[in-house]
């Protein structure tokens, strides 16, 4: 199932009409005695023995990709360590993800320390700036003007901003779709580069200073050894290999989880449940899938409970089926290469209206209410 079918009675538009104002009061007390079957079953409940292992693994796993560096010498398998270590840095950001959503540890303050630690000196990421950008999108996904995710950038996630892009831009975005795969290649350098600006603003940013310190160190150190170990071309090519990695893995894995999925309009509201639902996507596949993606195949699950740990969204899911099946609230789920298609046909079609002569009507119309 997609994300493209016409809108259930279930979405309708918040108005003033007292059944659908019922309807709507209906699902708010139905998701409040979700929550509560989902606490009183133990599900929010900490997962220490879970995260300590997964800590331990990536700890070791990095260990022994730079064991590989030093080993290897001046080797064009060099690489192979620049593609190892592109996928080490991506799973530390899953797990500084799930702290800045309090999945890890049990006090807020503890995940946030943490949080810092791994998108910082692992990932080099600001975290003030990723948690400012990630917690307005998780109030409002995919709701126009409300959500950065959807904000128009390099590409465009709505027909209006992308009819009204011009120049360069204009160019990209009409062939977006086709050029995703190859954008993501940049995604990685963009992460880098935009958080580290957001620490130069003039704006209050909390622990401004010692993210700043963590990222210098970090990057001090990593580009330190890597132009130490190897030639020069060697090292901008292990670079370039890494960042690249990186950028591929953060985004298709990260992509999948609301585009092509409805866009809400700024002045549409809609209960918790719909809200989140619907314009999310889970990934199938099992236990690989999760370990792949860092548990963001159960996107719905996750937008519904942010602070859940990643070993209980399994089985939170057959609640949330039955609660959107109670409710008649589409559930979106595909395989990955399934939701990868449906995010590039997508794109290439949102992309057309960055044409002022060509309006797609597909487009136009698609995920909307």
């Amino acid at each position: 199932m997609t994300s493209i079918d016409a809108p259930s009675p279930a979405t309708a538009r918040i108005a003033g009409s007292s059944p659908v104002r019922e309807a709507f009061e209906k699902r708010t007390r139905s998701f409040t005695e979700l929550a509560q079957l989902v606490r009183t079953s133990g599900l929010n409940n900490r997962t220490h023995w879970f995260y300590l292992a997964v800590a331990s693994a990536l700890i070791a796993a990095l260990g022994g990709a730079i064991t590989g560096m030093i080993l290897l010498g001046d080797s064009w398998f060099q690489l192979l360590m620049a593609a190892a270590l592109g996928i080490i840095f991506t799973q530390f950001a899953f797990l500084g993800h799930e702290a800045s959503h309090r999945q890890v540890l049990k006090s807020a303050p503890a995940n946030d320390r943490l949080g810092r630690v791994l998108s910082t000196a692992f990932v080099g990421i600001s975290y003030s700036w990723w948690m400012n950008k990630h917690t307005r999108h998780h109030a409002n996904p995919n709701k126009v003007g409300k959500d950065p995710d959807i904000a128009l950038g390099n590409v465009a996630f709505t027909t209006e901003d992308a009819a009204q892009s011009t120049g360069f831009r204009a160019w990209v975005i009409q062939r977006q779709g086709w050029l995703f795969f190859p954008l993501l290649l940049l995604v990685g350098l963009d992460l880098h580069q935009t958080s580290i600006r957001s620490l130069f603003t003039r704006k209050p940013q909390p622990g401004r200073v010692l993210e700043l310190s963590l990222i210098a160190g970090r990057f001090a150190l990593y580009l330190g050894a890597l132009f130490w170990l190897l030639p020069l071309g060697m090292a901008f090519a292990f670079l370039g290999v890494q960042l690249a990695v990186f950028g591929v893995y953060m985004g298709a894995s990260f992509a999948p989880n609301h585009i092509g999925m409805r866009i809400v309009p700024a002045d549409v509201r809609l209960d918790f449940l719909n809200k989140q639902v619907l314009t999310s996507r889970n990934v199938r596949g099992g236990w690989w899938i999760t370990t792949l993606m860092g548990g963001l195949n159960f996107q719905i699950e996750h937008h519904l409970f942010p602070n859940m740990p990643r070993p209980h969204l399994r089985r939170t899911q057959k609640l949330v089926r039955a609660a959107c099946d109670e409710h008649g609230i589409t559930y979106t789920e595909n395989s990955l290469p399934q939701a990868l298609a449906i995010v590039v046909r997508y794109m290439n079609d949102v992309g057309l209206a960055a044409s002022a002569k060509f309006q797609c009507p597909t487009a136009a119309g698609m995920g909307r209410f």
